[in-house]
């Protein structure tokens, strides 16, 4: 009887876990415990594996036109939409503090840029004052606004999410841009800013777009077949 009464109990917290997750939650949060030190566990698990996946989005280098293009922003957009606002800013945050470290260590200790999380494959403190400083601080501010729109339901359809990869793609740039402005405007001239801040990329966007749109809306119809 006791294991019976347990086995309802956990089946009517998984259909409640779920029933939560499809109306006003993210994806994350259709697994797992919600409360408790079980959901601090998977929180920091989580954004461990999120970190873990920008850090390898950021060195797989795909063949595009114009320019090879990276999984980055795929990574950083899709990380906020499936993860929401908070468990996304702290994700991309922690990132972000990890680039931070090792550029930090190579400048004071190794006195040369060494490995980054970054793309690229070596980065000191410098890196933080050159042309993609304002790209990654656009991504803190994207995954935000991804978390945001995801809550809202916009990753549940095809368009929604096309649409919130726009918005947060658009966020990326509106930081990226004036940064890359400020540093070459002035002897390159705005043309040359936005080629080579956002022209080369648009057809990468694209493409990651069309991923993302077809990813995670597949996701949540498998999640509501689990139901």
């Amino acid at each position: 009887m006791a294991r019976g009464l347990g086995q309802e109990r956990g089946t009517d917290f998984t259909e409640g876990q779920m029933a939560h997750a499809m109306t006003n939650g993210v994806l994350v949060e259709a697994f797992g415990p919600r409360g408790g030190a079980g959901l601090r566990t998977r929180q920091a698990v989580l954004v461990l594996a999120g970190i873990a996946a920008l850090v390898l989005a950021a060195k797989i280098r795909v063949p595009m036109w114009p320019v090879p293009a990276t999984l980055q922003t795929l990574a950083v957009l899709m990380i906020g939409a499936t993860y929401g606002l908070r468990l996304g800013v702290v994700t991309l945050l922690g990132y972000l503090a990890l680039g931070a470290g090792f550029a930090a260590h190579a400048t004071l200790v190794g006195g040369a840029p060494g490995w980054t999380p970054f793309t690229g494959s070596a980065a000191d403190l410098a890196y933080f004052a050159g042309p993609t400083m304002g790209y990654l601080v656009g991504f803190v501010a994207a995954a935000a606004v991804m978390g945001a729109l995801a809550r809202r339901g916009w990753d549940r359809s095809a368009g929604g999410m096309a649409g919130a990869m726009l918005i947060g793609n658009a966020v990326i740039y509106a930081f990226g841009l004036p940064w890359m402005a400020w540093l070459f405007a002035a002897d390159k001239g705005m043309a040359w800013v936005m080629q080579y801040g956002m022209g080369n990329f648009l057809v990468g966007d694209a493409l990651k777009l069309a991923v993302a749109a077809m990813v995670v809306p597949a996701l949540w119809a498998w999640v509501k077949r689990g139901r």
